[in-house]
């Protein structure tokens, strides 16, 4: 079996189930496929909440569903090479409608269509993990592009849902066995090495131009580039920073207004035009700058300091990293849907609302003067 077939489930014809089966490891045979049926009769016939005299009905619609097949002909069957597992599914409109039907009618029958249709790419899987994970959970994208050309390690797993089994495995990878176990009929690109200046033009427009763009990469030079597509192609962008507990949302709607400036304005566009001439000790500083200085908590700011000194890296928690995440779903999820979103940094501050002296005159003050003593530590910019 080849590598790419490794990292995409297999689609199983029920007639040739005995052959695959002989021909492939199957470690485990799930078929809960009438039960999954069952689940979508009463989500369709409410009224039997609380009356359990249903099974005349149920065994009608059953009956209606199957059109005298058997059990196994129903659905689709779907192989996952990565743990070997055999799994009968629902047919597609089926399976989309069991699994948002919880949804409603937070989101409407007619909204959910809307963000199952919405195109969506993300690019950099550590808080982008949280994003997508967020989004599939919610139905939202079934045409979906996700980047990142990293391997899970041993330290990422503070903010990145999974366990130790998988350190080792590339984000990519980890994030699309997830989705297709979640819903196998996803359209879904995945850039296993990440996105370059070779590939940025087909992940923002083949096979699918995004309606969309999501941004949590680490490098600044193809964080640029991907703004400067997207604001030519009028894609918006949105982009979650984890801060201390917290979060820092970026919104830059090109799809409303081409004239936004990259990062809202945060930088100097003219900086860019030339990145050889950038002096690489001045990234921080400018990946700084975009963040916002003025809404970095204080031990973040005093941890940049100490990155390669006494910390390898910089810090990242798990609640701020899926707070992120859930921002953004929240974020796509009202784009797609045409609601009101306008450009700007945004913060999301969980200290602000449970601490209570956290706006009080003197704590403003205190966390001013302690990020200006902080910031002066980094020197003027060269």
């Amino acid at each position: 079996m080849d590598a790419q077939a490794i990292n995409k489930p297999l689609k199983v014809e029920s007639k040739i189930l005995p052959d695959f089966r002989k021909n492939h490891e199957v470690l485990q045979m799930l078929d809960t496929y009438q039960d999954q049926l069952r689940e979508l009769f009463l989500i369709r016939n409410p009224h039997f909440r609380f009356n359990p005299e249903y099974q005349d009905a149920l065994e009608k619609f059953f009956q209606e569903h199957q059109s005298g097949r058997s059990w196994e002909a129903m659905g689709s069957w779907f192989y996952f090479p990565w743990n070997k597992m055999l799994v009968h599914f629902l047919p597609d409109q089926m399976h989309q409608e069991l699994r948002t039907a919880r949804n409603k009618n937070i989101i409407t029958k007619e909204e959910q269509a809307k963000l199952q249709d919405f195109k969506v790419g993300v690019g950099g899987l550590s808080v982008g993990s949280h994003a997508v994970s967020t989004m599939a959970m919610m139905g939202v994208a079934n045409n979906l592009k996700i980047a990142d050309n990293d391997t899970i390690s041993g330290s990422n797993l503070n903010r990145i849902r999974t366990d130790f089994t998988m350190v080792g495995v590339k984000k990519a990878d980890a994030m699309a066995r997830f989705i297709y176990q979640l819903n196998p009929y996803t359209n879904l690109e995945v850039y296993g090495e990440g996105i370059n200046p070779e590939n940025l033009a087909d992940f923002m427009e083949k096979p699918f131009r995004l309606d969309i763009l999501v941004d949590e990469l680490d490098n600044l030079e193809m964080k640029v580039r991907m703004r400067q597509i997207a604001r030519e192609m009028s894609i918006p962008v949105v982009m979650a920073t984890d801060n201390g507990d917290n979060a820092i949302v970026d919104i830059e709607r090109y799809d409303l207004d081409k004239n936004t400036k990259l990062f809202n304005g945060a930088i100097d566009e003219s900086i860019f035009n030339d990145f050889s001439k950038i002096n690489p000790q001045e990234l921080p500083r400018m990946a700084l700058q975009v963040a916002g200085p003025e809404l970095v908590v204080p031990r973040m700011l005093e941890s940049l300091l100490d990155v390669g000194k006494t910390l390898y890296s910089w810090p990242q928690l798990g609640d701020a990293a899926t707070l992120s995440g859930v921002a953004i779903a929240y974020l796509v999820k009202k784009i797609a849907l045409g609601l009101p979103v306008d450009s700007g940094k945004y913060e999301i501050n969980l200290d602000s609302i449970f601490t209570l002296d956290f706006s009080s005159p003197a704590s403003v003050e205190g966390r001013r003067a302690e990020r200006v003593a902080i910031l002066q530590k980094f020197g003027p910019a060269s």
